[in-house]
């Protein structure tokens, strides 16, 4: 089970098993698809080019509709999806396609070959090997759109079995009720003997204030935590993309490994990391907001942070505490350190968009979230947060990767406004990355170095 468990799905024999089935499956499809059915000369059977080309055209026709539809009037997504995305969609859609046309002309009436043109044909035949092909275009295509978004790199990953065994927060790690915040970092002596890693643990952050039920967190103590006296640690509270959870900041974001190299650099010192769940589902989008679709605001603003101050040895300082995320959750916590700068003191924002937001249409968010209220909208943004405040002595990292054209855009809006409103900024266009995962992944290194330096964490 562990080989399992273990196995890479974005490179290694995964990924040649993929590339193998779907060139071999594209190929048997285009081959068999594009040939003319009861004709007379070998020549005549050789394949039309006429029909596979069509079959394109149509996959390509169907795949924009299709993607206009849920941008567009179903909103099943803010902004569109990465070019890349769709290239790799296109081509299941086009096997898709052949095969539907494979399969008419293998069980058309008559279409069978007389007994003196070679025998009866054998439909069931073709088409179990019309369908294996198309299995191995959708194969390649799902490897090659996973690899792209870098969510799940093993199979563990996918099936979640890694995530579950992380243990709920036990009392040992939880703060004693009462006791006074540890040792201040720069009085802190790290003892000789430190754990080589730090832990991960789940919990449930209720709702207390604003009534948001939201999914487990997963709570992140560094090797410093586990020492005695513990340091006052910095804490540093996370949000995930959407659709998603919390658990993709472990496996897309790589969390854990990232934090512990970052520990392993600074003699066991990290801040305390909490993954939190602004969404309460995979699908939600509550904008980060307190709206009518639900109080998040209040929950990432209020509960979280009473949450953590009650249950974790931590530094109270705000100055002390970011929020950070990818995508939706890049977003978020641009909103909780302008909305709430005497609570988070920095932020992380990869891939931030530029404001919240439910659909492409502006006017769609306004209308499902505040009942069409522009002004009760704008005035929660963070471009018009940073136009009307100051935040002076405030800091934000900004990070987007390099193939992520829009994006980029966005965090060039994004940062020339904070730097306007006296944020220190720093911006970084992450190499090979798109609107995906790695983005994050590879940003957090440098908005980590980022932190430290406004943290006073020792080098």
């Amino acid at each position: 089970m562990d080989i399992l468990e273990d196995l890479r799905l974005v490179d290694g024999p995964v990924l040649w098993i993929a590339w193998a089935a779907g060139a071999a499956g594209l190929a048997y499809l285009l081959w068999h698809g594009g040939r003319r059915r009861n004709a007379s000369t070998a020549a005549a059977r050789r394949p039309d080019l006429m029909l596979p080309a069509a079959a394109v055209l149509a996959a390509a026709a169907l795949l924009a509709a299709v993607h206009w539809l849920m941008i567009y009037v179903f909103s099943v997504f803010p902004e569109e999806l990465p070019r890349e995305v769709l290239a790799w969609s296109l081509l299941p859609v086009t096997a898709l396609l052949l095969w539907i046309m494979l399969l008419w002309w293998t069980w058309r009436p008559g279409s069978d070959r007389p007994p003196g043109q070679g025998g009866p044909r054998r439909p069931a035949r073709k088409t179990a090997a019309a369908t294996a092909a198309l299995l191995g275009v959708v194969l390649l295509s799902a490897v090659q759109i996973n690899g792209y978004f870098g969510l799940n790199h093993t199979m563990s990953d996918l099936m979640g079995t890694a995530v579950a065994r992380i243990q709920p927060l036990e009392d040992g790690l939880k703060r004693a009720p009462g006791a006074p915040a540890g040792v201040s970092l720069s009085e802190w002596n790290p003892p000789a003997e430190l754990p080589d890693a730090g832990v991960l643990r789940r919990a449930v952050i209720p709702g207390t204030s604003s009534g948001f039920e939201s999914r487990e967190a997963y709570v992140y103590l560094p090797p410093a935590y586990r020492a005695t006296p513990r340091p006052a640690l910095p804490v540093l509270v996370l949000f995930s993309g959407q659709p998603g959870a919390p658990a993709d900041w472990l496996t897309g974001g790589a969390l854990r490994s990232r934090m512990d190299r970052f520990a392993a650099e600074h003699h066991g010192v990290a801040p305390v990391v909490v993954v939190v769940d602004p969404n309460g589902s995979a699908s939600g989008n509550t904008l980060c907001m307190d709206s009518t679709i639900a109080r998040a605001d209040t929950f990432l603003a209020a509960d979280v942070p009473a949450w953590i101050n009650r249950t974790l040895d931590v530094d109270p300082d705000p100055s002390q505490w970011a929020a950070g995320g990818f995508s939706f959750g890049g977003t978020c916590a641009m909103q909780m350190v302008t909305r709430h700068p005497d609570i988070y003191g920095s932020a992380l924002a990869f891939s931030s968009e530029k404001e919240p937001a439910l659909a492409k249409e502006r006017e769609k968010t306004i209308a499902g979230s505040f009942g069409g209220d522009t002004e009760a909208f704008d005035r929660q943004t963070p471009l018009r947060l940073m136009k009307d405040n100051r935040f002076d002595g405030h800091a934000i990292y900004f990070g987007a990767g390099e193939r992520d054209p829009e994006f980029i855009g966005y965090m060039e809006l994004l940062s020339e406004a904070a730097r306007s409103s006296g944020f220190t900024v720093e911006a970084r266009r992450i190499p090979g990355a798109g609107h995906s995962w790695e983005t994050a992944s590879k940003g957090l290194p440098g908005g980590l170095d980022f932190l430290a330096s406004r943290w006073g964490i020792p080098q």
